[in-house]
C-alpha cells in the first residue's frame, strides 16, 4: 500500500519533488484555482505558510482546471498570478487533475484515505484541503468553504504531535 512519501509531483517550474523530502513535517495540500470565488484563500494559505513554516508546516498548492475551467492558464501564468496577487511563497506544483482517469496518483490516494461527505471520494471543488500529519497519515479533509485561518487549531495540534 502506498503512503504519502511514495509520491512525487512536479513543481510549477518543472522540478521533480519527491514528497519523501517532507517526511516528519505536517503537510497542507490544496487544489487551487486562479479565477474562483475561493481564490482569495491564497492569502490565508500564505498567512499559514508564513506563520508555521519555521515550525515545519509545508503548504503545497496544486492548480486544477477541472471545476468551471477556473484555472485555464499555463503553469507560468498561474505562478505569476499567485506571486503578483497574493505573494505566494509556498511551493506551487504544476497543474493537475484531481478527479477522473487522469487524476494525479497523490489525489487518488488522498481521497481514498480521507473521503468527503457521505464517503464521497471525488473532490467537489477548488480549495479542498488535506492536512497530513508528521507521520504521513491524513488527519483531516476540509471543504472548500473552510477558510485557511480556521485550520490553525488543527495545524497547531499536528505540529505538536
Amino acid at each position: 500500500m502506498a503512503g504519502i512519501y511514495d509520491f512525487e509531483a512536479q513543481q510549477i517550474g518543472g522540478q521533480l519533488v519527491p514528497l519523501s523530502q517532507f517526511r516528519g513535517k505536517p503537510l497542507l495540500i490544496v487544489n487551487t484555482a486562479s479565477a474562483c470565488g475561493f481564490t482569495p484563500q491564497f492569502a490565508g494559505l500564505e498567512a499559514l505558510h508564513k506563520r508555521y513554516a519555521e515550525r515545519g508546516l509545508v503548504v503545497l498548492g496544486f492548480p486544477c482546471n477541472q471545476f468551471g475551467s477556473q484555472d485555464p492558464g499555463s503553469n507560468e501564468e498561474i505562478a505569476s498570478f499567485c506571486q503578483v496577487n497574493y505573494g505566494v511563497s509556498f511551493p506551487m506544483m504544476q497543474k493537475i487533475d484531481v478527479n477522473g482517469a487522469e487524476a494525479h496518483p497523490l489525489y487518488r490516494w488522498l481521497t481514498a484515505e480521507a473521503p468527503g461527505l457521505l464517503g464521497s471520494k471525488a473532490i467537489k471543488w477548488n480549495f479542498t484541503k488535506f492536512l497530513v500529519g508528521k507521520d504521513g497519515q491524513v488527519l483531516k479533509r476540509y471543504a472548500p468553504q473552510e477558510a485557511p485561518e480556521k485550520l490553525a487549531k488543527d495545524i497547531e495540534a499536528a505540529l505538536a504531535a
